[in-house]
């Protein structure tokens, strides 16, 4: 029981993983990247990513078919420098797309921007000692058989404790 419920928690947390950008958001970022310069599938990948910090990369499932989409509402065109691959570029109604939602584009890059803050923070090496002793001490505790309520409920309070006081700092 305990096992399935762990494998569904994993499976919960790449599900929401996955869900930080839906297509439309992930549209919207093409447009924002292809305003700036042409790009392929890759590249544009790569520059979500670098918007996030490297925390988030988007799927080529997500990429690939939304561009195929864009292509289809007019909002891109192949680019004529696209050498091997095919690079894209935005038409005229792709920046007239992209004007009309910028203040949705800015909260979607600001989405992507707090990753990239979250990984340089946990990056600073006093963070990082202190989230990885706390990880393998709870892992530790955790994988002994027959723990009591007691102990448990113990371990509850020191966590919501410790998130509290991380909370309020």
């Amino acid at each position: 029981m305990r096992e399935e419920k762990s494998a569904q928690s994993r499976a919960g947390r790449q599900k929401r993983r996955e869900r930080l950008l839906d297509a439309a958001d992930a549209r919207l970022l093409m447009l924002h990247i292809l305003a700036q310069r042409s790009a392929h599938g890759y590249e544009l990948i790569k520059a979500i990513e670098e918007l996030a910090g490297g925390e988030y990369a988007p799927s080529p499932s997500l990429i690939y078919p939304n561009l195929t989409l864009l292509e289809e509402m007019g909002l891109i065109a192949p680019a004529p420098d696209g050498g091997d691959k095919k690079a894209w570029q935005l038409t005229t109604a792709g920046h007239d797309a992209l004007a009309e939602q910028q203040e949705k584009l800015t909260a979607v890059t600001a989405r992507l921007e707090t990753l990239a803050v979250l990984v340089a923070n946990r990056d600073i090496p006093a963070i990082s000692e202190a989230i990885h002793l706390m990880k393998g001490t709870l892992h530790q505790r955790l994988a002994q058989a027959d723990l009591s309520p007691a102990t448990l409920a113990k371990i509850v309070s020191a966590l919501e404790k410790a998130a509290k006081d991380i909370a309020a700092s």
